[in-house]
């Protein structure tokens, strides 16, 4: 399996101080978060896609290649790509350079977002937000897959004779999980293509999540890429820990209330008892996140998010600590205990490179 982080990127004020970081310091704070991450020994550094206030990653590429300047063994990823208001040609030239400029440290995750009207500010429909998403897919598949196109669709101007430069490196694309909440369609998405479908269930409870991963395996297989239990899943999840429960319900308390994502909602325990959110010790953490596979079954890649709602660096450079010495080393023993033999490991650069040399072989 792998673990990592993924950041949404807002700029919030600490409640507790009242004081707002500029856009330049969180934009730092992002990059210390990533660097911290490999420190710790994490796989995975995932960013979001925003283009209103209060975020500020809108250009998740600018941010990622300046990481892998600065890191070896990271995973750079996306919490969110927009495929309905990005250019497929643009997201598959940024990142196969993106992948050159890693060495191959790269997947990303196909989304919608969550802000309507970034539809209209990129000209496009909110409407049509799933055949977007369909349409700008199919096409950007082709365009890592066939040195020449030619396409025609819906959305955008058609493709005569082109080619999207640079190539991917090794001529192996970078993998691509497919994100989802609530629709189904992605799920299906996912699926049809073989790619990794990816349920970021910190705002849902267990019987949703399992839902929506069970359709997708269901369909994985449906399509001929394998058996349900060798789909590709990945999960996110939120924890704050303290090594005393107490001290993190008491420390958090005041983020939760406010957090841009779902402040002045449910109570902080109730939200806890709802959904994979976490607030507590690292054993806490450690058996609430096993349990994630009582419902989804074995997958292969983990996510927390850790650094919103005005949490002070500091903090949360505390919380990697905690998160990379106590809880995901016991993770990596325990998800592995068990865990059957047709289950695949998680996807990268090599593992893609591999498969695609021994299917030219067969060929």
């Amino acid at each position: 399996m792998q673990f990592g982080i993924f950041t949404v990127g807002d700029v919030t004020p600490d409640p507790t101080t009242g004081r707002t970081p500029t856009e330049r310091e969180r934009i730092k704070a992002m990059v210390a978060i990533a660097l911290k991450a490999e420190e710790v020994g994490l796989d995975v550094f995932a960013t979001g896609e925003h283009h209103n206030p209060p975020f500020v990653p809108s250009s998740p590429t600018t941010m990622l290649g300046y990481i892998a300047a600065r890191t070896e063994r990271l995973i750079l990823s996306t919490s969110t790509t927009l495929i309905t208001t990005n250019d497929p040609v643009k997201i598959a030239e940024d990142f196969a350079m993106l992948q050159h400029l890693a060495d191959g440290r790269v997947d990303l995750m196909m989304g919608r977002g969550n802000t309507g009207p970034v539809y209209p500010w990129f000209g496009k429909d909110i409407r049509e937000g799933i055949n977007l998403a369909v349409e700008n897919y199919a096409l950007l598949h082709r365009l890592w897959r066939e040195d020449v196109v030619n396409w025609e669709g819906k959305f955008r101007t058609p493709l005569q004779g082109f080619t999207s430069t640079p190539r991917p490196l090794d001529g192996v694309a970078p993998f691509v999980w497919h994100g989802s909440i609530r629709s189904p369609e992605i799920a299906e998405q996912a699926a049809y293509y073989g790619d990794g479908f990816f349920h970021n269930n910190i705002f849902w409870p267990a019987d949703h999540t399992k839902r929506m991963v069970e359709l997708y395996r269901a369909r994985y297989a449906h399509y001929g890429h394998g058996t349900p239990e060798q789909a590709i899943v990945g999960l996110g999840g939120q924890v704050f820990m303290r090594r005393n429960s107490q001290d993190a319900v008491r420390e958090f308390r005041p983020y939760f209330d406010v957090a841009p994502v779902y402040g002045h909602g449910p109570s902080l325990e109730d939200f806890t008892e709802q959904t994979p959110l976490t607030v507590g010790s690292p054993q806490q953490v450690i058996e609430k996140t096993l349990a994630f596979r009582d419902y989804a079954g074995d997958y292969q890649r983990q996510l927390f998010l850790m650094d919103h709602a005005g949490l002070p660096l500091k903090t949360v450079l505390e919380q990697l600590d905690l998160l990379g010495e106590e809880v995901v080393p016991v993770l990596r023993k325990e998800f592995a205990k068990d865990r059957p033999a047709e289950v695949p490991d998680a996807p990268n650069h090599a593992s893609l490179l591999a498969g695609a040399r021994k299917e030219g072989a067969r060929a």
